[in-house]
């Protein structure tokens, strides 16, 4: 592979982000915001945390991504039973060569779907976010480098709760955003019909870049501008979740760095030259829902991390000094 340090312009990204949704598009029909969203977090080397039902595209999301990005895919079902081996991979001995061997987990991709990675244990849960944070493996003191881009999709079903681990808060921090597909429209459901009567549309999904053109991709995204007013804003924002009244924890540090990298990929993804207040607000949701925990009292009052943060969003003013 060769060696390219010099990053794209982010005219350039633009027009190749908004080539890789309509691809994805082809598959996903009428989730453009949901496509943006993930894009905009391998963008910034992050993971996603999807929370839908059964049956609404999520698997469909995370092979449409790596057929366009022309990455390896690799899916994990977890399940109870689920040993850390399985995802990260083993060492055997080699009786002929007299020495161990080791054979790669299924982690060893770009693209790893961890689907319903709450009906794992703890141990199984921490081995994948082990990966996750270090982009490594470690297995009988010999380290293993994962591939880059390295991007997990993990999913878990909101509704069904029985025989599940729920994820810490601790784990939760390390997924840059959570969001969810949703039902499609009417429309959109006829179109997929039809579609998949033809035929799966992933099968005629082509490559739009690869593995190296999209790490460049992801170093632009340092260069994108964000104004002192955006940052105050933003700022304040994570301020605002530390003192609210029915907030138990606010956003860490670790949320602010996010939301400012994810801002800068939402620009570029947008078309636009610098960090608007308005990218920060779209992602807040997505960003910092899951990393802010609502106090009992106020959950049993009927307070919900969404109405937190939307009176949050309409009392901070954006021209914040």
């Amino acid at each position: 592979m060769s060696q390219t340090t010099s990053p794209l312009p982010s005219s350039a990204v633009t027009e190749q982000i908004r080539k890789i949704a309509d691809n994805i598009e082809r598959v996903i029909v009428g989730k453009r915001q949901v496509i943006e969203h993930t894009l905009v977090g391998l963008l910034c080397g992050g993971h996603i945390l999807l929370e839908d039902v059964p049956g609404v595209g999520k698997t469909m999301l995370a092979k449409s991504i790596a057929v366009s990005l022309g990455c390896v895919y690799k899916r994990l079902q977890f399940t109870p039973d689920l040993l850390p081996s399985d995802i990260t991979g083993v060492s055997i001995f080699n009786q002929q060569a007299g020495e161990f061997r080791f054979l790669d987990g299924p982690v060893f991709a770009n693209v790893v779907l961890a689907d319903e990675i709450n009906r794992a244990s703890p141990k199984t849960q921490a081995a994948l976010l082990e990966c996750m944070e270090e982009r490594q493996v470690t297995i009988d003191g010999q380290t293993h480098i994962l591939p880059r881009p390295f991007f997990v999709l993990a999913t878990q079903n909101p509704i069904e709760f029985e025989g599940t681990y729920p994820l810490p808060e601790s784990q939760l921090d390390r997924f840059l955003l959570r969001q969810s597909i949703g039902y499609p429209n009417r429309e959109q459901e006829r179109q997929i019909v039809l579609r998949q009567n033809q035929g799966n549309p992933l099968e005629s999904l082509q490559p739009v870049t690869d593995a190296e053109q999209f790490i460049l991709m992801q170093q632009s995204i340092q260069a994108v501008h964000v104004s002192d007013t955006a940052l105050d804003y933003l700022l304040h924002v994570i301020e605002a979740t530390r003192t609210h009244r029915d907030l138990y924890l606010g956003a860490s540090p670790r949320g602010s760095m996010v939301l400012y990298r994810a801002a800068q990929a939402l620009a570029v993804v947008n078309g636009d030259e610098f960090v608007l207040p308005d990218h920060i607000k779209r992602l807040i949701p997505l960003v910092l829902g899951h990393r802010i925990i609502v106090k009992p009292e106020a959950r049993i009052s009927g307070a919900t991390i969404e109405n937190i943060l939307a009176e949050i969003l309409d009392t901070v003013p954006v021209d914040v000094a």
